[in-house]
């Protein structure tokens, strides 16, 4: 069943406005979406959370859909984006701390948002990418390390160049996004489709997208008429801010992050084992966030709340309930 289309409002957070789905009443609770989709990628969580008693907001991340595009590289670190919704939270819910949930990137967005903001986040939820602390080195220097120098090919690294990514998703972004998006779902025949030598595109060796449930032709035409009017520069300059991330995350080197927390991974995305470094991501995160509450969902794929959306709802909304 599709859901309606919620109501927009696009709200200025200081100096970068945002396009915001906002739904209910109640405690607010803000979603960041990862990469490459939109607010849309909680469509089947807004209603609910709205439903259970809160106010529900999905945004568009900057960069992306209905909301500002600022044009620098530097634009995109996550102190800014953690900025944004520092600034949202202050405009929606002046006087109570927020909670936030993120997917994908939007992931390291709301770990960090609370982290680095304590008394205006008063609980966190993470789905795909655990939280593993302050960096002790930017994550650059990781993937070239384990990647690059051995000529193994890594997305990450082919996103560092601008202009080189963006030429290949803008070509056709309904095919990039869904390429994407089956080749690192629960739904893909097992296979290594990223082992592949530095130097190849990001979508060679990807096998062709299957119908899958999650993702309906009506989805697709969604997100592909977003990418058609935003581009893909803004999206991809978030994976060029590790080494200015790093700097300011540096400071936190050996803190825990404090406040109640809940994970949701899946047992077929790469994300939620850190791309294999990582046995039991919950285990891991209890280290540096010691009141996490973790699930990682069998058979489950990258696109956690698409894929699986009745289940993550009941986990998220219980987690809700019991803050």
């Amino acid at each position: 069943m599709e859901e309606p289309m919620p109501p927009f409002l696009t709200i200025d957070v200081g100096g970068t406005r945002l396009r915001c789905a906002l739904e209910g009443t109640g405690p607010l609770v803000i979603m960041v979406h990862g990469f490459p989709e939109s607010w849309y990628s909680w469509r089947h969580q807004i209603g609910p959370i709205a439903k259970a008693g809160f106010t529900a907001c999905a945004i568009d991340v900057r960069g992306y859909g209905g909301s500002d595009k600022p044009p620098l590289t530097e634009d995109y670190t996550l102190e800014k984006i953690a900025g944004d919704l520092i600034g949202l939270a202050d405009f929606l819910s002046p006087d109570q701390p927020v909670v936030l949930i993120g997917h994908d990137w939007g992931a390291p967005i709301v770990w960090n948002t609370a982290f680095m903001h304590p008394s205006r986040v008063r609980a966190v939820a993470g789905l795909s990418v655990p939280f593993s602390g302050a960096p002790s080195r930017p994550f650059t220097e990781v993937f070239r390390e384990h990647f690059t120098s051995q000529g193994r090919f890594f997305y990450q690294e082919y996103f560092q160049e601008p202009g080189v990514a963006e030429a290949e998703a803008e070509a056709d972004p309904r095919d990039f996004v869904e390429r994407m998006m089956y080749s690192i779902s629960g739904d893909v025949a097992p296979g290594d489709y990223w082992s592949k030598p530095a130097g190849a595109t990001f979508l060679e060796g990807l096998p062709d997208p299957q119908p899958v449930p999650w993702l309906t032709s009506a989805d697709l035409d969604y997100y592909e008429a977003e990418f058609r009017a935003s581009g893909f520069r803004g999206p991809l300059n978030r994976y060029r801010n590790h080494e200015r991330d790093y700097e300011w995350l540096k400071p936190m080197q050996g803190k825990q992050l404090e406040q109640p927390c809940l994970f949701i991974g899946g047992t077929r995305d790469p994300a939620t084992t850190l791309f294999g470094a990582v046995a039991d991501p919950v285990a891991m995160m209890r280290m540096f966030a010691p009141k996490v509450e973790g699930h990682v969902l069998a058979g489950v794929g990258h696109w956690t709340q698409q894929e699986r959306s009745a289940a993550v709802n009941t986990l998220l909304i219980d987690w809700l309930e019991r803050l």
